[in-house]
């Protein structure tokens, strides 16, 4: 079956007067990996999700794609379940029920997206599957559930005791104000470089702490939690989610790339066009890693506390970002 295709020649956009450095001031603090010595496969991811993205870059040097070798180190988070920002045990929404989203692109610029799923874990595959076994790029709520049970998914109660007990005690206040870097801290996003040299990624989330019921962010949103074009590498997000869709955060990475900026000042402007809607300094966080076609590394946050797991010539190391606010 012909996939639907996110974008077609993409390289034929003008976006130049839309994104010219010219608009733009950028703080001179540059932290770019000095990748020379680094080859594929290579795998980089959000936060310090060690394991996930060793099993990534493990994955990848026994020949698997980037699209599966970015699928199963997101999966690895997604049955984690002490980590309450992704999969089972994930933390609920106000009315303590967990809903996922997700999504996935590969190196052709196929996609696929799930969103406000229920009582199953394993989201990232899931978006896989509606990428390569529906026309859509796109499937939410019971949808997406109803086509995960006819794809052989176990349903499941995703609610841990754990989670529970943090929401019943959220409920005596109920007072909804992400803490930076921690409900803030809310996806493993993943980008993969193959031993063919092929890009792809995957992204996965619960999204925020007791967010109201149905909200969803940027996570499953191709061009804003996600974006891969294999000629010239690939974005990822992380953090507010909506300051990320406002702003189409990855898709704005990627274009810059394409104009020759390294993905580090790629990841410097997407933060700040956010920062120049806001007045002052934001109360929330929003970071994004980068990767380019010869294997330089990008990332960049708001505020200070982020960080990534970088994988390559066989060895996982966590690498703090540098941030527009220390």
């Amino acid at each position: 079956m012909k996939r639907r295709k996110f974008l077609k020649n993409t390289s034929k956009l003008s976006l130049v007067g839309l994104i010219s450095p010219d608009l733009f001031e950028t703080k001179n603090n540059s932290f770019l990996i000095n990748n020379s010595n680094l080859k594929a496969p290579i795998s980089v991811c959000t936060w310090n999700f060690s394991n996930a993205n060793t099993i990534a870059g493990s994955e990848l040097e026994n020949g698997a794609s980037a699209l599966d070798g970015a699928i199963k180190g997101a999966s690895v988070e997604e049955s984690n379940s002490s980590n309450t920002t992704v999969g089972y045990g994930g933390a609920p929404d106000s009315e303590g029920n967990v809903s996922l989203d997700a999504c996935v692109m590969n190196h052709l610029g196929d996609c696929g997206s799930v969103a406000a799923v229920k009582n199953v874990r394993s989201v990232a595959a899931l978006a896989k599957d509606v990428m390569e076994k529906t026309p859509h790029v796109m499937l939410v709520g019971e949808g997406a559930e109803e086509f995960a049970i006819s794809q052989g998914y176990k349903a499941e109660n995703l609610l841990t005791p754990s989670s529970k007990k943090q929401w019943k005690k959220w409920l005596d206040k109920s007072n909804y104000k992400p803490i930076i870097n921690i409900e803030n801290h809310d996806t493993i996003g993943i980008l993969c470089m193959d031993n063919k040299g092929d890009f792809s990624g995957a992204c996965s989330t619960s999204g925020l702490a007791y967010k109201m019921k149905g909200r969803v962010g940027d996570s499953p949103i191709i061009g804003s939690g996600l974006f891969i074009d294999n000629t010239i590498g690939g974005a990822v997000a992380t953090g507010m989610g909506e300051e990320v869709v406002r702003t189409v955060g990855s898709f704005l990475i990627v274009e810059l790339m394409r104009q020759n900026y390294t993905p580090q000042k790629a990841c410097e402007i997407a933060i700040q066009r956010i920062i120049n809607k806001e007045k002052g300094k934001p109360d929330f966080q929003v970071a994004y890693i980068a990767i380019n076609k010869i294997g330089e590394i990008g990332s960049y946050s708001i505020n200070k506390g982020f960080s990534y797991c970088l994988y390559a010539n066989k060895k996982n190391k966590n690498y703090k970002s540098d941030s527009y606010f220390n």
